[in-house]
C-alpha cells in the first residue's frame, strides 16, 4: 500500500476528486493548508503598499491505495490539477506498513 499526498490549488479540488473517483479511489482526506515553494510566495499591493504573502492557500489531498493503483492515481491527479502555471503543486508517495479499519477490524488492502 502507498499513501499519496497531493498539494494542489484549491479551485482544482473538484476536478481532482472526480478524476480519483474514476480510477477507483473510494475515500480521501482533504485539508486546507498554506505554504510556499521555490517562488517564496507572491507580492501583493494593498492600499499602495507592496508586501509579500509568504503562505499561499492550498489544499492537501491524502489517499491510501493498493500498489496496483498508484500509477493511475498519480496520472489522474497530475492531469486534473495541472494548469501549467507556477504553483500547481506537488505529489508525494510514501509506503504504508499497515492499515486497520476500526469498525470491522479488517487489515491491509481490505481496510482501505
Amino acid at each position: 500500500m502507498k499513501k499519496v499526498e497531493a498539494i494542489i490549488k484549491p479551485f482544482k479540488l473538484d476536478e481532482v476528486k472526480d478524476a480519483l473517483a474514476e480510477v477507483g479511489v473510494q475515500g480521501m482526506t482533504v485539508s486546507e493548508v498554506k505554504g510556499f515553494g521555490r517562488t517564496g510566495g507572491k507580492k501583493e499591493i494593498y492600499r499602495g503598499s507592496a508586501y509579500v504573502v509568504d503562505f499561499v492557500p492550498k489544499v492537501k489531498i491524502e489517499v491510501v491505495v493498493p500498489d496496483s493503483l498508484v500509477v493511475a492515481v498519480l496520472e489522474a491527479i497530475e492531469k486534473a490539477a495541472k494548469t501549467g502555471r507556477i504553483g500547481d503543486g506537488k505529489i508525494f508517495v510514501t509506503p504504508v506498513e499497515e492499515a486497520l479499519r476500526i469498525r470491522t477490524g479488517e487489515r491491509g488492502d481490505d481496510a482501505i
